[in-house]
């Protein structure tokens, strides 16, 4: 199959949609040999249907904020592919959000789901609203609209959104009320919900631990641990609390966290009250991690900056797309990091990604590194189906299992010839092979 002439024809479809072409570009590199093995791919039309969303749902959000001034946003809902289970994927509150990302974010997660054995499909969302600076009660009124809109579209064997960035506990609960008063009934048709009403204990950190188990497999494919390792992390969200947490436990040291306004040196390492800290950070709602070098004497703020000139053995992105370019990667490589786990999505460039397999780096896509958010989202679907709730370790030692088996599957179908995993290869390949298999099932739909 002529790659090049489909990607072609992609860009020629849908042009300035970067972050989504981009994407897609990302995985059919991956496929080729795939798609040669497997002619009744093409002759199905396998690829022209899974890079098309079955649907988008677009439309206006009007809500009057506190000093009564009526304010209209855009809201998105897309609905990727449900070949192997009902549409799963984040809504995401951010000024930055558009059809591209949402596009971008929907298909990575077709294939983040398939990794995780879960009968789950693709979707993401959300709205160009900015949560930050707003009161509760402007944040629950944006909510209420914006779930007004989207409720008939939406249920727990449909499709069931999630949090991402912006939309957290607060916002999860103003939409789940909102959902539940319309639809007149108590479904798992949301994770990340308050533990009270059906939420999964540990789900906030669960991308950050996810994480951290899926990077600890790649580092004992080496023979090493974390114990005594230097990590940078970026962000400074649940995502990198998350990994913190977990990393500190296992032994590491991290010693960077960052904001949109710089990044956090701190060669003691973040631990103990510095985690918790965080939290405290995030609380405030002023995006910024400055405050912490004032917290902690010893510590550097560095402005306008990124972790990444620091010297560590391991790097974890956990922050937004594209925050780790191919200077950024030379750094690290320089430096002599041995194993990049992407926390966050598609937060290197491709040329950063090529930068580190070319120096045989260890190299983990966010869709298996960051897909224990996910996949600890399906065991609260699960949790909700049967009306349980299980214990934390409970959780844990699911989400464990899940992180090992993905690594697994990554190990399987990309290790090459020379014994170097290519990890986005393999799960890149994993993640399609039951994606299509299962659309093949089904027939042309």
């Amino acid at each position: 199959m002529d790659l090049q002439k489909f990607m072609n024809n992609l860009v020629a479809k849908h042009p300035g949609e970067k972050e989504y072409l981009q994407a897609v570009r990302e995985v059919l590199e991956s496929l080729e040999e795939v798609l040669d093995a497997n002619p009744q791919f093409e002759a199905a039309g396998i690829l022209d249907r899974i890079v098309e969303p079955d649907r988008i749902l677009t439309f206006k959000v009007p809500w009057v904020d506190d000093h009564g001034k009526v304010q209209v946003n855009l809201g998105y809902r897309v609905q990727f592919n449900n070949a192997i289970g009902p549409y799963k994927g984040g809504l995401r509150f951010h000024p930055s959000v558009n059809l591209s990302i949402l596009k971008f974010l929907g298909f990575e997660q077709i294939f983040k789901n398939s990794l995780t054995t879960l009968p789950m499909g693709g979707g993401k969302g959300g709205s160009d609203f900015n949560p930050k600076g707003r009161s509760d009660a402007e944040v629950m009124r944006f909510c209420q609209a914006f779930m007004l809109e989207l409720w008939r579209m939406i249920g727990p064997e449909t499709d069931v959104p999630a949090g991402d960035i912006g939309v957290g506990g607060r916002e999860i609960g103003f939409l789940y009320g909102m959902y539940k008063k319309l639809a007149h009934e108590n479904t798992g048709v949301l994770t990340g919900k308050g533990i009270n009403w059906g939420g999964s204990l540990i789900r906030p950190e669960a991308t950050g631990f996810g994480a951290t188990y899926f990077a600890k497999e790649m580092l004992a494919t080496k023979g090493q641990t974390f114990a005594g390792k230097t990590v940078a992390v970026s962000g400074f969200g649940n995502v990198s609390w998350g990994v913190v947490t977990k990393v500190t436990e296992l032994g590491g040291k991290v010693v960077t966290i960052s904001g949109p306004d710089g990044y956090i040196y701190d060669p003691n390492g973040i631990s103990g009250e510095k985690i918790d800290y965080m939290l405290e950070l995030r609380a405030s709602n002023m995006d910024v991690v400055a405050p912490y070098a004032d917290e902690f004497p010893g510590s550097e703020f560095h402005a306008g900056k990124r972790p990444w000139e620091v010297k560590a053995d391991v790097a974890m992105p956990c922050a937004t797309q594209n925050e780790l370019g191919v200077d950024d990667a030379k750094k690290l490589v320089a430096n002599g990091v041995t194993c990049v786990a992407e926390g966050a999505n598609m937060p290197c460039t491709p040329e950063a990604v090529e930068t580190f397999q070319h120096a045989k780096v260890l190299f983990g896509p966010g869709k298996a590194v960051n897909a224990g958010g996910v996949a600890t989202s399906g065991l609260e679907m699960t949790q909700n189906s049967i009306k349980m709730g299980w214990t934390s370790e409970e959780v844990d030692a699911k989400l464990h299992h899940i992180m090992v088996s993905i690594h697994n599957s990554c190990v399987k179908y990309g290790t090459e010839k020379d014994g170097y995993i290519n990890y986005v290869k393999g799960a890149n390949i994993a993640g399609f092979l039951k994606v299509a298999n299962s659309m093949l099932d089904q027939g042309i739909l």
